[in-house]
């Protein structure tokens, strides 16, 4: 599916997909206090999301995008200079650490900011070097650049879907 809506959308859509996600994902997390934030809660598991990510607060899914959005960044930049990446992508090097906090609500800002910068600078994202993306297999920068997009729309959904339950959590009364 991630090739398909890749090849059929350009990349002003694309980019137009990153900076939607990414300004709805920081709105999200900035609307919530910080116990709410930090909280993990067990939520079902959501169609195109790992099982492994059912356990999570809403700081670790921003912790996973930055850590996931920083790593394409690099990628895309190795494929458009036609410099083979030696790093295999793994979902078990993006996963989040359940101690992080706030911060790393600035820190996925800064590197949206990166991401969009450097995308912005490259004239063409068509690349013949292409590299695997565990499910999806081997893409091209443009597809990497598509998928971004779509990866923060998935964990969106996963976000929203954490704080409702996390929410839930906070106004239960467990007074006998």
């Amino acid at each position: 599916m991630v090739g398909w809506r890749a090849r059929r959308t350009s990349r002003a859509d694309a980019a137009e997909l990153f900076s939607r996600e990414r300004n709805a994902i920081l709105r999200l997390a900035r609307s919530v206090d910080v116990a709410t934030g930090s909280r993990c809660v067990l939520i079902k598991r959501l169609r195109g999301l790992e099982d492994s990510s059912r356990f999570w607060s809403a700081y670790m899914v921003l912790d996973h995008l930055r850590i996931v959005n920083e790593n394409t960044t690099e990628l895309i930049g190795q494929l458009v200079r036609s410099d083979k990446p030696t790093k295999i992508v793994s979902t078990a090097d993006v996963k989040p650490s359940p101690s992080v906090d706030a911060k790393v609500i600035d820190k996925f800002s800064a590197v949206c900011d990166r991401f969009e910068q450097n995308i912005a600078a490259i004239s063409n994202l068509q690349t013949e070097l292409r590299w695997p993306h565990p499910w999806f297999g081997p893409l091209d920068a443009a597809k990497w650049h598509f998928f971004t997009g779509f990866h923060m729309s998935l964990h969106h959904r996963q976000m929203k879907t954490i704080l409702r339950a996390a929410e839930q959590h906070s106004t239960i009364n467990f007074r006998a």
